[in-house]
């Protein structure tokens, strides 16, 4: 359809490009740009030619109007806790990539780690209509959880489960995590072993405080709770609750510090005491591989696989988007990695 409009003496033609336009140039069938156009599954070789088609037409989608027809907004909402933390935007870089590849744009919210901000923030996706939802959450209130799931959008949580809630989670192992670190501490002959973990209400710090007990009593020793040290996942904490562990009476000979924050606040906070990494005090810190390398002596480290999270939510998601409710609820636990380096010894070395 072609609008002529006069402004002054200026003829200026608008030309409005329709999915037939598209068609004709790609010589391809209405029925397959529609398909295609609406998140529909096409083959490779004819989104190559509808991609070039709508390039050079400059065809531009009218998102409201195919939202109304469809009742698809092409959108999805990712919801973390902040966007300051490496660990939390790296996944969303990861799922990002792969809904961009299947024609979904993304809303990006950080409810920076505020719980009555959450909610506001959940609501604000659900009334943006987005098709589904990713969320880290902290301690969302699960009646307004639930209420978006009964309005049929898909929810994945993922890094933190939340129980009375039926939808798909990704989670990391955190439990064995915790326990295979503080387990080669104690082959390695330590007996007075702390640890820097989060905050109660955190399923994360939940369950590496689990497995950091649990391997106390697989190994018939006392957990000593002075030796637990609780932060609430930033650098501060780190660097404080390090120094009050090296300043006991009888310190620890080994530390596990539980995310990649409180380690940073912890090696800062050994940076400026007197003691030395190992000969003082065994290190093993969390989440970041490039930190490890950085550091001197290069730092054990607890990997986890961020990228496959990433991929795994995003992946699970689109599956319950193309209405597929196979295996609901799904919870998908991945594996961790212990790379150790020079920051641990043997005791009697």
């Amino acid at each position: 359809m072609n609008i002529e409009l006069n402004v002054s003496r200026m003829k200026v033609i608008i030309i409005s490009v329709t999915m037939k336009d598209v068609a004709r140039k790609a010589g391809l069938s209405i029925a397959t740009i529609s398909k295609y156009i609406n998140g529909g599954n096409v083959l490779k070789e004819n989104r190559v030619i509808i991609d070039k088609a709508i390039k050079e037409l400059g065809f531009e989608v009218n998102e409201i109007a195919r939202g109304l027809k469809t009742n698809k907004t092409m959108t999805v909402g990712l919801l973390i806790p902040s966007l300051e933390n490496i660990f939390f935007t790296s996944i969303l870089s990861n799922i990002e990539s792969i809904l961009i590849d299947k024609g979904y744009s993304t809303i990006i919210c950080d409810y920076k780690e505020d719980k009555s901000l959450e909610k506001q923030k959940l609501d604000f996706l659900v009334k943006k209509m987005v098709d589904g939802i990713v969320t880290m959450p902290m301690g969302c209130d699960l009646e307004i959880i639930n209420s978006v799931i009964g309005r049929n959008i898909p929810v994945v949580l993922i890094d933190r489960a939340l129980k009375g809630v039926d939808c798909d989670a990704v989670l990391v192992d955190n439990l064995n995590a915790s326990y295979n670190a503080v387990e080669q501490l104690i082959i390695l002959g330590h007996k007075r072993i702390g640890i820097i973990c989060g905050p109660d209400d955190i399923y994360t710090a939940q369950e590496r405080l689990r497995g950091y007990e649990r391997v106390h009593e697989d190994y018939a020793m006392t957990v000593d709770h002075k030796l637990v040290k609780k932060g609430d996942y930033q650098i501060e904490s780190g660097y404080r609750l390090l120094l009050e562990l090296i300043k006991m009476k009888e310190p620890p000979t080994a530390v596990l510090v539980t995310n990649y924050e409180m380690t940073l606040g912890a090696i800062m906070a050994i940076n400026e005491s007197d003691i030395k990494i190992p000969d003082d005090i065994s290190f093993i810190g969390f989440d970041n591989l490039q930190l490890a390398k950085v550091v001197k002596p290069p730092l054990s480290i607890v990997i986890q696989p961020v990228k496959q999270i990433g991929e795994v939510a995003a992946n699970m998601l689109l599956k319950r988007l193309r209405g597929d409710g196979s295996s609901f609820p799904s919870m998908v636990r991945l594996k961790t990695e212990l790379i150790l380096k020079d920051s641990v010894r043997k005791i009697g070395d």
